[in-house]
């Protein structure tokens, strides 16, 4: 068996504070992965960039047009409802706490993650590999855990809603809800601020009774606080993730022997931006009948918009004149200041992406290639994204990869028929009214969201330099890639680079 992999995510870490932590001192196992192997400071998240299409990619190193999980907040065409996944919690009160927790905790793993796109866990489980997992909205793998009641908050939640197994790696800890056996470590279930600790208290024990060869280590609290105090503030939630990464070295002998007999990833699922204005979409469609929050379930409207912070969907919920309709909304939210850019599908295999510096219409194959190797044709205003053409080359450094993006997400079977980009410093108010502004958020299509932090050491052997030039543009698929093929498993074909 090879040596132990951990992949740790740390939720939002944006490259450049990543580099100050370490500057300053104050991440010291970080800085010991980035000095023993490679660091990648522009690794393109998944679009939207919030955080369960990016967790989805993560876990299955496919794009949103094959693991479906389309945005925080999305309308199920096939239930008439919308699905909330804890945009805030007043958007959680507006749809129904418990039926968001519902969605969050269940259904997103069980219903809405496509089941033919495996997951880390179900291929290393399939392979004889002891996973374990720690707080992460995509767990899915092929092992029964039952709610736990060893702690009141989870004999309360079990009373309520919390009363079904799920299937996960052999080793699960989520939040106190769930809990393959006892460490003595308490989630306070899953309130921002207590997880990365518990993330650490899990991890050690873990690696001090020898239970698992892969280990995802969630470090979700510098998502929380960069919303709060602003992406410029992540220096001190960086250090409170290495400081958990250090108990997790020191449970296994202490950092150098730590990294010496383990392969470690550590990555951000995305990045954060400040956010100055807010953008309210509704008042741009008055006149149109909007689908409702209803804590009830279903519900009716002729179009139904699902903000997500700095994304944002319209569904078009009749058949009838689909395509004109679609263009008319994308014309109406574009006239909504803060809006940078409209996608839609102009046909089954052409996309349209609109903004104030034009209109560009683009399809996959074609003379041009992009940084990813794919190839496309486009016909309009390439300075819509900002894009230029080198010997053949498309290359868009302010929206990248971009069509690439863009065509998953447009394609993704539960995605809207119009998507948004919101304009740097803009986010989208959710149901409930809540923004981050003061504060950091994500989501868009733009590169002061999109590129996050990736580095490694130990991995199936790879030098920094063979491991940087194998890929000239870094994407959240290309995680699983390594990942299995660390442990000498087949990735699927989808999630192969």
């Amino acid at each position: 068996m090879p040596r132990k992999l951990v992949l740790a995510v740390i939720d939002g870490m944006k490259p450049a504070m990543l580099e100050r932590a370490i500057a300053l001192g104050r991440a010291p196992v970080l800085q010991a992965i980035r000095e023993r192997g490679a660091y990648v400071e522009d690794c393109v998240a998944a679009f939207p960039s919030v955080t369960p299409v990016c967790a989805a990619s993560i876990a299955t190193g496919a794009a949103p047009d094959a693991h479906r999980i389309p945005s925080m907040n999305w309308f199920s065409r096939e239930e008439g409802r919308y699905v909330e996944y804890g945009s805030s919690f007043s958007a959680s009160r507006k749809f129904g706490v418990l039926r968001s927790l519902t969605d969050t905790v269940y259904n997103m793993n069980a219903r809405h993650l496509a089941p033919e796109t495996p997951t880390v866990f179900e291929l290393l489980d399939d392979a004889g590999v002891r996973t374990a997992g720690t707080t992460y909205l995509m767990y899915r793998g092929r092992h029964e855990h039952r709610v736990t009641t060893d702690t009141p908050l989870a004999r309360i939640a079990n009373a309520t809603v919390f009363r079904e197994p799920v299937m996960g790696p052999r080793e699960l800890f989520y939040a106190d809800l769930f809990a393959s056996r006892r460490t003595g470590c308490r989630g306070q279930f899953g309130m921002p601020g207590a997880r990365d600790a518990h993330t650490g208290c899990v991890g050690a024990h873990l690696e001090e009774h020898d239970l698992y060869d892969f280990m995802l280590f969630s470090l979700p609290d510098n998502d929380t606080w960069s919303h709060r105090n602003g992406p410029h503030a992540q220096v001190t939630s960086i250090a409170a993730a290495d400081r958990q990464l250090e108990r997790l070295a020191h449970a296994g002998g202490g950092i150098d022997r730590f990294l010496d007999e383990h392969a470690v990833i550590v990555m951000a699922d995305h990045s954060h931006t400040q956010v100055e204005r807010r953008i309210r979409l509704e008042p741009a469609f008055d006149g149109w009948s909007i689908a409702r929050p209803n804590g009830g379930g279903a519900t009716d409207g002729e179009i139904a918009i699902s903000p997500a912070q700095r994304s944002a969907m319209v569904y078009l919920l009749s058949d009838e004149r689909r395509a004109q309709r679609a263009a008319e909304a994308a014309r109406l939210a574009l006239g909504v200041p803060g809006v940078d850019l409209a996608m839609r599908r102009a046909a089954p295999r052409e996309g349209v992406i609109e903004g104030e510096r034009g209109e560009l219409h683009f399809a996959p194959g074609g003379d041009l290639v992009d940084l990813r190797g794919r190839r496309w044709s486009v016909d309009g205003e390439l300075a819509t994204i900002g894009a230029r053409v080198e010997d053949g080359r498309l290359l868009t450094p302010d929206y990248p990869d971009a069509l690439g993006r863009v065509w998953s997400a447009l394609t993704c079977p539960t995605a809207g028929d119009v998507l948004l980009s919101a304009g740097p410093g803009w986010e989208f108010v959710d149901w409930g009214g809540a923004a981050h502004v003061g504060g950091g958020s994500h989501g868009s299509l733009h590169r002061s969201d999109s590129l996050g932090a990736l580095l490694w050491s130990g991995v199936d052997g790879r030098s920094e330099a063979v491991a940087r030039d194998a890929v000239e543009q870094w994407t959240l698929r290309d995680v699983l890639p390594l990942v299995t093929g660390h442990f000498g498993v087949a990735a699927p074909a989808g999630a192969a680079r």
